[in-house]
């Protein structure tokens, strides 16, 4: 497959998203030379709504799936993948799909042009769910369409996504990282060597990251003639192919000014000469290229965090934007959801401290309107003065079921006795003896 579909001589240069999308058809296309004639039918029915992106996502998921199945059910061993029918879709079992569930949490894929070189991959539950979730839509295409007489899919139960704390950096972290982007202090050696040739670059993407919240495909598509500093915006091409136009703050456009100096300095690979970022190698970007770059930073920064990507710089901005706020709405506008509840979701941890304010307004004991100064506990209930250090400690439960007693326990009432089926008084009876609940019938001895 080519590296780059349209060549420099096209007097319509395609755009950075085109290039990609018309690479990623070619990788389905090549998929589907592996997978039945039904799975093909179906990528290409979905491409009407959905973008090259998901559908590659699609096509991956059911190449693994039918991996397995040929690899390991007997059912589906005698024929390749790509010489399955629709009947021999349709004899799929919910123990097919059981199976399948538990050998997404760890395979093994050995590459065909090098068997002796395999990998393995590991899956979680938000992976599991999402491959499972692509063989549904799968078999829900071909009982749609009449191809099949049963769905089987829709009777297996996804895995239940555990909430995950939103990983993001402080307004701390934030300084150091982009300290570290500007000297280069913190880096090894070798890594000072490279800094020194893409400061301003790296200093460049990181304000325009946490100034504007994009994603890094957008990051590394943007070209020259994109970017307007009279009004400090530029164009950027969202998911779906929507094209919207972001403002940037004086700090970000200062940044973006001083890289775009050197960059145009530089003589460009033919072929890339509209990319704003380029590489060292004086091509346009790429985004493991960002992805590594956050990171390198981001060890320094934020050591214990490790996970940061660019993705989680966009979620700094956008809880950062909504501290300030307080505007959901603007929030999700900013970052181009369609949905509020996805903005909600994935970006409103909003906050910590936020969560924070609710104990100071909720008070359980009586407040005195004019002088401030608390109620004092009634006698025999939870004082709110902090136990002694010899004090046995009382429970959240304790303290809740004094708390709602109608009276302190020196003062509630006695329960009436109850009175045996005998008609003798409980107080008469020897001890050691037993007596008859009249409600329950069941017999408890006295006490001693």
């Amino acid at each position: 497959m080519p590296d780059q579909i349209n060549s420099p001589s096209d007097s319509a240069r395609s755009t950075y998203r085109e290039q990609i999308d018309q690479q990623r058809i070619l990788m389905i296309r090549d998929i589907c030379r592996e997978l039945p004639q039904a799975a093909s039918d179906f990528l290409r029915q979905i491409a009407t709504v959905n973008g090259t992106f998901t559908r590659l996502a699609y096509a991956m998921d059911l190449r693994t799936f039918f991996g397995f199945l040929h690899a390991e059910r007997v059912a589906f061993g005698d024929k390749e993948p790509r010489f399955l029918t629709d009947d021999d879709l349709s004899a799929l079992t919910i123990a097919d799909l059981t199976a399948y569930t538990e050998y997404l949490t760890f395979y093994v894929r050995e590459d065909e042009h090098d068997p002796e070189n395999a990998r393995a991959f590991t899956n979680h539950e938000v992976a599991i769910k999402r491959k499972l979730c692509s063989i549904r839509a799968f078999y829900e295409y071909l009982f749609k369409a009449q191809r099949i007489p049963s769905n089987v899919t829709s009777l297996i139960s996804l895995p239940k996504i555990h909430e995950k704390p939103i990983l993001l950096l402080s307004r701390e972290e934030v300084q150091h990282l982009l300290h570290g982007a500007a000297t280069g202090d913190g880096l090894t050696d070798r890594q000072q060597k490279y800094q020194k040739l893409t400061a301003s670059r790296d200093y460049a993407m990181l304000m325009l990251f946490l100034g504007t919240g994009i994603r890094v495909s957008e990051c590394v598509g943007i070209n020259l003639e994109d970017v307007d500093f009279t009004e400090n915006a530029f164009l950027v091409t969202r998911k779906g192919g929507n094209q919207v136009m972001l403002y940037f703050n004086q700090e970000v456009a200062d940044a973006l000014l001083t890289y775009l100096d050197e960059r145009m300095k530089v003589e460009t690979v033919p072929g890339h000469e509209e990319a704003f970022f380029l590489s060292i190698q004086r091509k346009r970007m790429t985004q493991r290229a960002v992805q590594n770059m956050v990171k390198k930073y981001a060890k320094i920064a934020a050591p214990l965090k490790r996970r940061i990507s660019p993705h989680k710089l966009r979620s700094t901005f956008a809880t950062q934007l909504y501290q300030e706020t307080g505007d959901i709405y603007l929030v999700a506008d900013a970052l181009g959801h369609t949905s509020v509840d996805t903005t909600r979701k994935h970006y409103a941890d909003m906050s910590d401290a936020r969560r924070r304010t609710v104990a100071s307004h909720v008070h359980l004991t009586a407040q005195e309107a004019d002088t401030g100064t608390k109620t004092p506990p009634p006698s025999g209930s939870v004082s709110s003065a902090p136990p002694s250090s010899d004090a046995p400690s009382l429970t959240a439960a304790a303290a809740m079921d004094m708390k709602n007693s109608s009276a302190s326990p020196q003062d509630a009432a006695a329960p009436p006795p109850q009175e045996p089926a005998s008609g003798v008084p409980e107080s008469e009876v020897p001890s050691g003896t037993y007596v008859r609940h009249r409600r329950s019938g069941r017999k408890k001895p006295e006490e001693e």
